[in-house]
Parts: C-alpha cells; structure tokens; sequence
C-alpha cells in the first residue's frame, strides 16, 4: 500500500464515522427526553379531546412539542382555528433562527437537500448538530439525517404511547405534565452551555434575554416578547464572540 493510499484512508474515516448510524448513536442520549416529552404530549393532547389518529398526524406534519402542547391547550379551550393557526406560526418562529445557525453548514447542498434536512431540525436536534460544530467545525448530510430521523420517529411512537396511556389520566396537570416540555428545555440549555465552556458569557446573554423578555412583554404578547428577546439576545451574543 502506498502513502498515497494510507492519506486517502486516514481523511477518509471521519467521513464514514460520521454516516447515518453514527447520527443515529448521537441522538441516543436525547430519546429519554423526546420519550417523557412525546408521553406527556400524548396525554395532553388525548385529554383535549384528540384521536389517536389526530394525534399521529399531528406528531408527524406538526412535530413541535411546545406547538403542540400550545395546540392542545387552545383546542380544549374553543379557540378559533385561526387563532391556533397564528398562535403556532408565532412560537414556531423560532426554527427560523435554528435553521440560519446551522445553514452555513450546508451551502453546498440543493435547495431540495436543504428542505430534507431542514425540514425535521427540533431544539434537540439542533442542541446536538451545535455540539458537533464545536468538536469538529462540521457536519455531514448523512449523519444529520441519522439524527434528525431517529427523533422523529421516537417523537411519534412516544405520542401514540402517551394517547393510549392517557385512558388512565384524566388530569395532566395534577401530574405536572405540562411542565415536561420546559424542564428538557432547561435540561438542554444547561448541557449546552456545560460543553461550550463558555459559561460567564452564556449566562450574561441568557440574563440579557430574560430582562428583554420581560421589558418587551408590557408591550407586545408574551410569544412575541420572546422572540424579540432570542433575536437580540443572540445577536449581542453573536457580537461579542465575533469580537473576542
């Protein structure tokens, strides 16, 4: 074998390590959280008054756990579809921002493989593609379809679960289900932070979003006091690492 042959060999292998089942490892560490997530959305959803077949589809063309507990809770009160409509665009927003974080990741991809690969990215999904930007300042198609995959599928089978379990859950509240979704949320951000190693900074800008978010809510509707809070609290964010 020439060294030619051991080069081509030896910047080959991450490639292949970072293939369809290597996403499909990577997101392992996340199913226990899309499990407890998807369980009490499936409760929640079931209690409101949804099918099991709703809920299926729901979990697969909606698949956003906050817009679907949202969905949910605004079902079970009467709103008007185009309330739950607009309500949902609104906190959905947010996948904009996920989206153009990790858009340079993928230039070189058509518009249609863009869509693929977009078109499943959640928080937790983005979590881990970030994560893997901070290892190897990549990432690859095919190990972000292993990812984004395996979550959707979980997502989906932990829904179901949850609609057949509901029958002996009348109220999720009292089991304090509601609060799952926020509490792996915490989870992620905590873990994130953790592996930045970048901590003081993190938290001034997680300080930053909090006031903004509060200051912007005794003007606009607290859905959109959050987003204006993530867009300028990331961007300062943004700033000041560029800047350092």
């Amino acid at each position: 074998m020439s060294l030619e042959d051991v080069h081509v060999e030896t910047t080959a292998s991450p490639r292949d390590q970072d293939g369809f089942m290597k996403g499909v490892k990577d997101c392992v560490p996340t199913l226990l959280g899309y499990l407890s997530i998807g369980l009490a959305a499936g409760v929640v959803q079931k209690t409101a008054g949804l099918s099991i077949a709703e809920i299926a589809l729901m979990s697969l063309i909606l698949y956003a756990g906050s817009a679907q507990f949202i969905a949910a809770g605004m079902i079970a009160a009467s709103s008007s579809p185009t309330a739950i409509i607009i309500t949902i665009l609104f906190v959905n927003m947010r996948h904009l921002l996920l989206s153009a974080a990790l858009s340079p990741y993928f230039r070189h991809l058509s518009p249609l493989r863009n869509i693929l690969v977009g078109s499943l990215l959640t928080d937790e999904t983005f979590g881990v593609a970030i994560n893997q930007t901070a290892k190897k300042n990549q990432i690859n198609e095919t190990w972000m379809h292993g990812l984004n995959v395996t979550a959707y599928l979980n997502w989906f089978l932990a829904n179901i679960a949850g609609a057949l379990l509901a029958q002996w859950i009348s109220d999720p509240e009292k089991f304090g289900l509601e609060f799952a979704l926020p509490a792996m949320f915490i989870g992620i951000l905590v873990l994130s932070i953790i592996g930045r190693g970048k901590i003081k900074r993190d938290v001034a800008v997680a300080v930053i979003a909090v006031v903004i978010a509060v200051a912007s809510s005794f003007v606009l509707s607290s859905s959109m006091g959050i987003i204006v809070a993530t867009i300028i609290a990331s961007t300062i964010g943004m700033v000041v690492e560029k800047w350092r």
